[in-house]
């Protein structure tokens, strides 16, 4: 059914500041590829058509109106592309209607979620769906979760590649972080938050590293929520903001991999903040602190200029302990981790779903447990990411 669609993916949110982004990126790297077809679409047409001009976009790129609370118009962007792929967050304010269509229509579907409420609440109302239609969704396609959930997958195969079992226990560390975070980022905490008030059950998934499991419980997991000093690597560490939704989507991986990495694996996600005195009180600052709780966070809508976004990059080290060996591993990124890399993520991540892995059934997944070392390919190939053992 979705091979007769006219269009492999339509962006939904081009107008939007990171849609403009996935919008850009395309053009550049997909508007002379007569083997890739996609479209634009968001509430306003004006906007659309004045996106069109700025960017010199050609005039056969097909606009859609759609509204996230107009059914028609959602039903009518669903019918004619092979996946949505969405920008417009909060999705558990802006996002239902449009993934449940989807899911319903058999149609794919790639977004940059890291809400854990609402994917839990999708994953538990729409898996079956899924399954039965074809549909294919896939939560976290940006910085959250992308870097994170294949490296984990890189470095496991590399184990694996070399004493022919996966490692139990990985630890994820931040070492490199230049840029800022997605406006999107913080308006999707806030609403997380503001839901706990209506739904308070909400936090034993907000809280359990095994949220997305669908009851599946694994190991308890070391407590990353105080500074520690990472005796291995001889640094200090300190809480990583993004490791509640990281360490999630890793543990649902495993899941939906019929836990190769082991019933009981183990994930810890920190941020490297140096050896000593001076790595124990950055430590400690960042422990007190939340970067996209401030006043200064941009809001949806808004973001970094070309430069910062340019000059941004980020790099996240992998260590597999097994067998009292470490591997290691690292994922870095050329560019801005919220807004630069994230579109080129998500962009590849779309294409990746269309056309690389066509026998994919229906489902709910992540990013590692459906397109996996061949997404891992793209982005170095495409989207400036680096995936190399160290």
């Amino acid at each position: 059914m979705n091979e007769n669609k006219k269009f492999d993916f339509v962006i939904y949110g081009a107008t939007g500041f990171t849609g403009k982004l996935v919008v850009e990126y395309a053009m550049q790297k997909y508007s002379d590829n007569t083997d890739v077809s996609w479209a634009i679409a968001g509430r306003s047409v004006s906007k659309l058509e004045e996106l069109k001009n700025k960017m010199n976009l050609s005039d056969d790129i097909t606009i859609f109106e759609v509204d996230s609370d107009n059914q028609e118009s959602i039903d009518n962007l669903v019918n004619q592309t092979k996946c949505v792929l969405t920008t417009v967050g909060p999705y558990q304010l802006y996002g239902e209607n449009i993934i449940k269509t989807c899911v319903a229509s058999g149609t794919d579907y790639v977004d940059l979620c890291g809400e854990p409420g609402f994917m839990f609440r999708i994953i538990n109302e729409c898996s079956a769906k899924a399954k039965e239609t074809g549909s294919r969704i896939i939560f976290s396609c940006g910085f959250d979760s992308i870097p994170f959930d294949l490296g984990v997958l890189y470095v496991q195969e590399e184990v694996m590649s070399k004493i022919g079992k996966y490692a139990e226990s990985v630890r994820g560390r931040v070492r490199v972080m230049n840029g800022e975070f997605s406006g999107g980022t913080a308006a999707s905490m806030k609403a997380t938050m503001s839901s706990l008030k209506s739904n308070p059950e909400l936090i034993n998934v907000l809280i359990n590293p095994h949220g997305l499991c669908e009851g599946s419980q694994g190991a308890q997991q070391a407590d990353d929520t105080k500074p520690v000093y990472d005796d291995e690597l001889e640094t200090w560490v300190a809480p990583f903001f993004m490791a509640p939704i990281n360490t999630k989507n890793i543990h649902r991986s495993n899941k939906l991999m019929d836990h190769k990495y082991g019933e009981n694996f183990l994930y810890n996600e920190m941020w490297i903040t140096g050896p000593g005195d001076e790595g124990k009180a950055a430590a400690d600052m960042i422990a007190s602190t939340n970067p996209i709780a401030g006043d200064d966070v941009p809001a949806p809508g808004e973001g970094p200029s070309r430069e910062k976004r340019e000059n941004g990059s980020y790099e996240i080290l992998f260590c597999a302990d097994v067998d009292n060996q470490v591997f290691k591993a690292s994922v870095a990124g050329d560019m801005d981790p919220g807004y630069g890399s994230t579109s080129k993520m998500i962009t590849e991540s779309a294409i990746c779903l269309v056309k690389d892995v066509k026998d994919l059934e229906g489902g709910i997944y992540t990013p590692a447990a459906s397109l996996g070392m061949k997404l891992v390919y793209r982005l170095e190939a495409n989207a400036g990411l680096t995936f190399k053992v160290e």
